[in-house]
């Protein structure tokens, strides 16, 4: 009887864990890894981070419905949301523009309703201007309510709003927050990394 006891004193544990383990990843902070390098420097690799999924507001599970809405992105703001030609995947990128900004890219420089914008955080891995295309001029756009222009901080390298349009305020999980973990693979662990804030 006793050992009964125990067993079902076990799973009752097991099972408040799950539970709380599925709110908190649903409703609060979420895991994710970074594949690929459109966001070098900011993120490597390799780099494993916590998304704050609160900040912005909390979703009626499986739905893009807010039962409490939050603050609003902002500009600067590293966001992971549904890319939008395939909802299945997440993408990761820094918001550039907001709903109302005018964006405009002129031979690589990036414009904000008229202003040149100063980013301390991006990289160009190519030196010259590719004309034609959209990489490196494009625009000016107005970004309309509700959606937000998103773009990689490696700007050579990186499929982004340029490439297939805005992000919908509804598709976005969360604000990136912090790298709780970094490798380039087993036994090359970027502990320099471990613990960064993202802004």
């Amino acid at each position: 009887m006793a050992q009964k006891n125990l067993l079902l004193e076990y799973i009752e544990a097991l099972l408040v864990a799950f539970v709380l383990a599925m709110f908190i990843r649903t409703f609060v902070v979420q895991a994710y890894k970074i594949p690929s390098g459109s966001m070098l420097e900011t993120l490597q690799i390799g780099d494993h981070l916590l998304v704050n999924k609160f900040l912005y507001g909390v979703k009626i599970p499986f739905t893009h419905e807010y039962m409490i809405k939050g603050k609003d992105p902002k500009r600067g703001d590293i966001i992971v949301f549904e890319y939008p030609n395939n909802p299945s995947i997440d993408y990761i990128k820094r918001i550039v523009g907001v709903p109302g900004d005018v964006i405009e890219v002129r031979d690589k420089q990036l414009y904000r309703n008229g202003e040149k914008v100063e980013e301390s955080y991006i990289r160009h891995s190519e030196g010259d201007v590719v004309q034609p295309g959209v990489r490196d001029n494009y625009g000016p756009v107005t970004v309309p309510e509700g959606k937000y222009f998103a773009m990689g901080d490696n700007r050579d390298d990186s499929q982004d709003s340029r490439f297939w349009g805005f992000v919908d305020r509804t598709a976005i999980h969360g604000r990136a927050w912090i790298i709780y973990w970094s490798w380039e693979g087993l036994g090359n662990v970027r502990w320099e990394r471990v613990g960064n804030v993202l802004h």
